[in-house]
């Protein structure tokens, strides 16, 4: 039992390492833009390594049995720590001041926002997350190089837009301080991102029924 949680948890904590550095790129970068694209690394690694991201797993919810969730669970649980992990480890860095400044400005917009408004850009960035993450796991073996463009733009796509995606805001709360106050931000985020990752199935399923 024991060491299925850690072949669960363990991927997912390298994931929020990934997403971390890339949270560190996006913050060191004026140019939102270039932020964007650079932010990237991070689910690429995610997808080539085959690490456990959480926002990459809820979207298959309604294709699985129950129990799956509880891997989701577990998932998400190793990327607040990864994601920790690399906000504690940024602040021992040189770059720990403007860092910290730049992230309290961005979280101080997210946490003075309505938790409505929250999910609705959490539900938009699991569409997205899901787009990406699908496409690579369907075109990969095939060489395609849809592959890489769709998973790049999904994710410059979420940022540029101000879609809220859980994994790496859990990097910002942290890196700014502002957890407690955080956490129910981040469980409506938690949840949007959820729906939005499971709406294109659920269409998948009603159109496959429909077409029977």
């Amino acid at each position: 039992m024991l060491k299925k949680f850690f072949r669960i948890f363990v991927p997912a904590v390298y994931s929020g390492l990934c997403i971390g550095i890339g949270g560190m790129v996006y913050l060191n970068c004026e140019n939102k833009v270039v932020g964007a694209f650079m932010f990237c690394i991070g689910l690429l690694t995610i997808l080539l390594f085959g690490f456990n991201l959480y926002t990459g797993k809820v979207g298959y919810i309604c294709q699985n049995k129950s129990a799956y969730i509880g891997q989701v669970a577990i998932v998400w649980l190793g990327n607040f720590a990864g994601t920790a992990i690399m906000a504690g480890l940024c602040k021992l860095t040189r770059n720990a001041g403007k860092l910290t400044g730049t992230c309290r400005k961005m979280v101080d917009v997210k946490l003075n926002d309505s938790l409505l408004s929250l999910f609705v850009l959490a539900i938009f960035c699991g569409m997205l997350m899901f787009i990406a993450v699908d496409t690579y796991k369907h075109h990969y073996e095939k060489k395609d190089t849809m592959v890489t463009v769709v998973a790049i733009l999904g994710v410059v796509v979420f940022i540029l837009a101000g879609f809220e995606h859980c994994i790496a805001d859990m990097f910002y709360f942290t890196l700014a301080g502002a957890f407690p106050k955080a956490f129910p931000a981040l469980i409506v985020m938690t949840l949007g991102n959820a729906v939005g990752g499971n709406l294109i199935p659920l269409g998948q399923n009603i159109m496959k029924k429909l077409n029977d």
